[in-house]
């Protein structure tokens, strides 16, 4: 049966080609994003999901329409990276309120409509950098970890009215993410953190640009849409970073940050002042 599907996010990445996925196997998709776009079989609405007031009035619109809203896939996402010490207040609230606040806003605009029809389901773009906080990119793992909490907290408060709430957490995927990652210019200049940093970014960048093609967590997500009862949670990744989750499940917490010190190589070089 064709859903009526709100994605955020959808004119790049995960969210375009999830968004053409879903409407290319007949669902009813309409795709969030912040500049004007334009597909034959995707209604688009210009729209930042840091403003709630907005929000309201197109979601609105949309269940005026279609008489229902059957799913909300919160994709839209940004990157910030850069040490946490030296992060300016306007880039740290700028990574919170895109990534969280901008989830929790979509959350709250179509919550009511889909308590009304008591059914509903609501899928949020967590990461594998919310199940573990990885440095140089501290304030993007908070804000997914943020996503985490509020995304368990609220399955529990929703699930008897019909609604069930899934969390999808990627690893590294070769999207247009890496090139788009804001970086911290007061990070690069800082001769204690700059010359580590980039070096852990050189290596991040490469694990991105070789991760998973977009389209198979667009073909998770299209499966979570059709699935009756979803989980909470689906980790979408390689064999190496599945093995990483379930190693930090296992091993005491202080051994974890030493692995994440040795793997990003984010120790001091003896004798440099790095």
């Amino acid at each position: 049966m064709a859903k009526v599907i709100i994605i955020t996010g959808a004119s790049s990445g995960f969210g375009k080609m999830t968004a053409e996925r879903l409407a290319s196997h007949g669902h009813k998709v309409y795709g969030i994003c912040r500049r004007e776009m334009q597909h034959d079989k995707i209604q688009y609405i210009q729209l930042d999901v840091r403003e709630p007031e907005t929000i309201a009035l197109k979601v609105k619109e949309i269940y005026d329409k279609e008489g229902r809203i059957d799913v909300l896939i919160n994709n839209a996402g940004m990157g910030i990276g850069g040490a946490l010490e030296l992060t300016t207040k306007e880039e740290l609230e700028t990574q919170m309120n895109v990534n969280f606040m901008g989830c929790v806003n979509m959350c709250q605009k179509v919550l009511p409509y889909m308590r009304r029809q008591r059914a509903g389901k609501i899928i949020n773009l967590s990461s594998i950098g919310g199940i573990m906080g990885l440095p140089y990119q501290g304030f993007y793992s908070a804000s997914k970890f943020a996503i985490e909490g509020f995304s368990e907290a609220l399955s529990a408060e929703v699930k008897g009215f019909g609604i069930s709430v899934s969390m999808v957490e990627p690893g590294d995927f070769a999207t247009n993410f890496t090139a788009s990652r804001k970086n911290s210019q007061a990070t690069m200049n800082d001769p204690d953190y700059g010359p580590i940093f980039k070096r852990s970014l050189a290596l991040i960048e490469k694990e991105e640009n070789g991760g998973l093609k977009p389209e198979v967590l667009a073909k998770k997500i299209e499966k979570i849409v059709d699935t009756k009862h979803p989980r909470l949670r689906y980790v979408v990744a390689n064999l190496e970073q599945w093995f990483s989750v379930v190693l930090k499940r296992l091993i005491p917490g202080n051994w974890f940050v030493d692995i994440l010190v040795s793997y990003y190589k984010t120790k001091p070089t003896p004798g440099k002042k790095n």
